[in-house]
């Protein structure tokens, strides 16, 4: 979830309980949502993926599948 800014928090505390229901921030989801948001990109960039040639939902998921598992594998054999 996105950190409620700190201008809202003002205008939040100032209204009172009129002001409704504070934002809550999970700062470990936070932290982590760039990796998913990298990762998104990341398959992004593949053009199959990207242009959505298949017609067929079943046929998208498994490119979406062989993608993820090329990747998977490839950061496999990059390990020491």
């Amino acid at each position: 979830m996105i950190p409620e800014p700190r201008d809202q928090q003002g205008h939040r505390k100032r209204r009172g309980s009129r002001g409704g229901r504070p934002v809550g921030l999970d700062a470990d989801d936070y932290r982590n949502r760039n990796v998913i948001e990298r990762r998104f990109c990341h398959t992004k960039q593949w053009r199959g993926l990207a242009t959505r040639y298949d017609k067929l939902a079943v046929v998208f998921r498994a490119a979406v599948l062989i993608h993820a598992t090329i990747t998977w594998t490839k950061t496999l054999s990059d390990t020491p």
